[in-house]
């Protein structure tokens, strides 16, 4: 089994390693540095450019003029500034949402979905097993029971066709995850939650402005939560929205995530302190401002890469979902075969890329296997609302051996590795051919 990652911390080593790599290209000598090699890759495979690993975040004065406007205004959150109304205003109109809640996280966002929905011991929810351990922490925060159901090789997302089946009497909520930046098969999803009488919130952390079927995700469901951690695509450092075109849904969510509440919702006596602050609101409206022509990039970007890299045997880019009109590529995801590479592991297949200066990871390991989640059928609290017995059942019923053998085979690229030129994308997928190409000869 490959080791656990963290994507905060994938993220991070990435970018040093690009960061490593533009420092060894420009300390290079001239004739070297024409070679198209850096210190420690292979002399036939090719370097790529620091543009394919690009620096992030990105800022300016912009950012620095807001946050010394909310500095000098003395109105640092949002019950006396305007910036975080701005901002839910702003992103409701581009995510075709009738209301936008500002919270302080991702993972708030999806707790303030589960808590206004008043999710509880006893009751049962439905996520993916490749996820980051957020989606499941969300979901455990109010006792509630995760319920994994496997993943589809294919796309990376939960699979649709499995859902139904694994709904019993204590479901309550159906969380799928739009993993990578793509949607799930949110047309199945949905289906199922009408059927079932079950709300879908979708978990579109990594997914700002992917769209289904031309609406962007999160208000398709009964609501959807997006991040605005520091490695995603609108970044604040931290920082989250819950999107939603239900106004009693969007009323329990304003109660839940704010002291005492304040809107005309029936409190169910929970809540917390989730409230995005000014600083959070300043950064995000700046970011905004260079969003578009990003996500612009990385999907003309991505489209040239699937077709660069679907012409080498044994690479498998992701296939996006039938209803899919557009990802937001936070990952860029396929999948390996070691056979077509000469049986070249694939923890080495991802040192030659990392040497060329391709910041390329193996990505999740199962999460349903995670010591972390496994600890939960020994907690004391879930053994005396489930029972001992039902706990070590619990472990069977998050069996997942699709996902097992996606996470085996799984490489990612970050969104970053999207955002240079044609140039650069073209030099990732020249890396990956003269690995293959050193692989089988010498197989």
């Amino acid at each position: 089994m490959s080791t656990p990652v963290n994507r905060r911390d994938f993220v991070r080593d990435a970018l040093t390693v690009g960061a490593a790599m533009a420092a060894a290209s420009a300390a290079a000598s001239p004739a070297t540095a024409n070679a198209g090699s850096v210190s420690g890759a292979p002399a036939s495979v090719p370097a790529a450019s620091a543009n394919a690993n690009v620096a992030w975040p990105m800022w300016d004065a912009v950012e620095e003029k807001a946050l010394n406007g909310v500095l000098n205004s003395g109105a640092w959150w949002r019950g006396s500034g305007a910036r975080v109304k701005e901002f839910e205003a702003l992103f409701a109109e581009r995510t075709k949402s009738k209301y936008c809640l500002a919270v302080s996280s991702g993972t708030t966002a999806l707790i303030t979905s589960l808590g206004a929905l008043g999710i509880g011991p006893g009751d049962e929810v439905i996520i993916p097993p490749y996820t980051f351990v957020a989606t499941f922490n969300a979901v455990t925060q109010s006792y509630a029971l995760p319920v994994f159901v496997d993943s589809d090789l294919e796309t990376f997302q939960i699979d649709a066709a499995k859902v139904s089946a694994a709904v019993t009497p204590a479901t309550r909520v159906l969380l799928p995850v739009h993993i990578g930046g793509s949607p799930a098969d949110l047309d199945t999803l949905v289906a199922v939650g009408k059927e079932k009488n079950l709300p879908v919130i979708e978990d579109a952390c990594q997914a700002p402005l992917a769209e289904w079927k031309g609406q962007p995700v999160g208000p398709i469901g009964l609501g959807g939560c997006i991040s605005f951690q520091a490695s995603k695509n609108l970044n604040a450092g931290e920082g989250g929205v819950v999107l939603t075109n239900d106004e009693t849904f969007y009323n329990q969510c304003y109660n839940f995530h704010t002291p005492g509440g304040g809107k005309a919702a029936p409190s169910s006596g929970r809540g917390s302190n989730f409230r995005m602050t000014e600083w959070q609101a300043a950064i995000l409206l700046s970011q905004y401002s260079r969003m578009e022509e990003q996500c612009k990039r990385r999907d003309e970007n991505a489209a040239y890469l699937t077709k660069l890299l679907s012409e080498i045997p044994g690479i498998m880019p992701a296939r996006l979902t039938s209803g899919c009109t557009r990802s937001a590529w936070h990952l860029y995801m396929m999948r390996y075969d070691s056979a077509q590479f000469g049986n070249l592991p694939r923890a080495q297949f991802l040192q030659k890329l990392n040497a060329a200066g391709v910041g390329a990871s193996s990505g999740y390991s199962p999460l349903n296997k995670m010591g972390h989640v496994r600890a939960l059928a020994g907690n004391p609290h879930y053994q005396r609302i489930y029972g001992k017995a039902a706990m070590k059942q619990w472990l069977e019923r998050i069996e997942c051996p699709v996902n097992d053998r996606l996470c085996e085979q799984a490489v990612w690229l970050t969104q970053t590795a999207l955002l240079g030129t044609k140039s650069d994308t073209e030099q990732i997928a020249d890396a990956i051919r003269a690995v293959r190409k050193q692989a089988v000869g010498s197989a």
